[in-house]
C-alpha cells in the first residue's frame, strides 16, 4: 500500500506538486496521466525516495518516509521513461558480463 497525504514539493516559490493525496491498495495498478510540468515524474521521485518532499507525508506498506527511507527504497522498483543505461552496451555485451 502506498499513501500520500497532502504531498507538496516547491522550488523558489513555484509548487512542482501541490497537496496530492491519494492511497494505493495492494494489488492495485496506477499510471500516472497528465501534460509536461504536471508534477508526474516529480510525484515519483519523492514516493522512491530520491527527493524529500516539501511538506506532507508518504506510507509504503505502514512505514513513513521520513523513518524509514531505506527500508522502503528496498521493496521499490522504478523504471523512469528515459531508463539510465549505457548507450554502448547492446544485449551481446550484456550476455557477456556473466
Amino acid at each position: 500500500m502506498i499513501e500520500l497525504n497532502d504531498l507538496t514539493k516547491a522550488y523558489a516559490g513555484a509548487k512542482a506538486v501541490d497537496g496530492v493525496s491519494m492511497k494505493v491498495q495492494k494489488g492495485q495498478i496506477l499510471g500516472f496521466l497528465g501534460p509536461n510540468g504536471a508534477g508526474k515524474t516529480t510525484t515519483m521521485r519523492m514516493i522512491t525516495g530520491f527527493m524529500p518532499p516539501t511538506s506532507g507525508t508518504i506510507v509504503v506498506d505502514g512505514q513513513s518516509m521520513d523513518d524509514h527511507s531505506l527500508a522502503i527504497r528496498e521493496k521499490i522498483g522504478y523504471l523512469p521513461e528515459m531508463a539510465p543505461v549505457y548507450q554502448d552496451t547492446n544485449v551481446a555485451g550484456l550476455s557477456r558480463l556473466r
